[in-house]
């Protein structure tokens, strides 16, 4: 690979990176306009590596191309959320069991240290940060099970779910309920009963999906339902 290739390459990641980023976290709205050359001339890069960029996340389903209007930011499709949560919950469960029967008191402190982050987080009001726990609380129970690598096809499955779960923070009383649904999580695993973790995740999970009602009457540009 020539030095001018590599150098694409890698700047065609950061941008890709950086703009993935910034639509899980909503500092790109769904439905709002893009511009290739702008995004061009804020990393100070040739228009090539943005292009790439941009067809990667409009293969993802995050940016969308209309022909004749142009690049936006994709809306969150409704009809791909409760598929996606589908197989998080199985894929989550079988980790619960397996992390119940891999449980060491160090795990225990580490989940007890991410549920004390996100209470300082809703406390604070810091939602990316509260945003970062959450994600960081499901992960380690995929570590502790022995599967991280789940973890990240989890991670990849739920794409659209993340953008969908921003909305909900604001949501008065929601960062309380998360917080008190994964120490119903911990609570299970450290009692020794892995039926109980595995409900106690399952309420968690099954929580997701009936707010989506109450979040597209706020924000009702920012979803598509294609099966409607």
């Amino acid at each position: 690979m020539s030095s001018s290739s590599s150098n694409n390459t890698k700047a065609s990641l950061q941008v890709y990176e950086t703009l993935r980023q910034r639509i899980l976290a909503l500092e790109l709205a769904p439905g709002e306009r893009l511009n290739e050359k702008d995004i061009a001339a804020e990393f100070e890069l040739s228009r090539t590596p943005v292009h790439e960029a941009v067809q990667r996340l409009t293969e993802e389903g995050l940016i969308e191309i209309r022909p004749r209007s142009g690049t936006f930011v994709a809306r969150i499709p409704v009809h791909e959320l409760e598929e996606a949560m589908l197989v998080r919950t199985a894929l989550e469960l079988a980790m619960i069991e397996r992390a119940a029967q891999r449980l060491t008191p160090a795990a225990l402190t580490r989940l007890d240290e991410l549920l004390s982050e996100q209470r300082r987080c809703a406390e604070t009001t810091d939602q990316p940060g509260f945003h970062r726990a959450d994600e960081a609380f499901h992960a380690q129970l995929a570590e502790l099970a022995g599967f991280p690598g789940v973890w990240r096809t989890i991670a990849q499955a739920k794409t659209q779910v993340d953008r969908f779960r921003r909305l909900t923070l604001p949501i008065q009383g929601r960062m309380q309920e998360v917080i008190a649904e994964h120490a119903a999580v911990v609570e299970g695993l450290r009692s020794g009963s892995a039926e109980t973790a595995m409900a106690a995740m399952r309420r968690h999970l099954d929580h997701v999906l009936p707010a989506i009602a109450l979040t597209r009457a706020l924000q009702p540009d920012y979803f598509i339902n294609l099966r409607a």
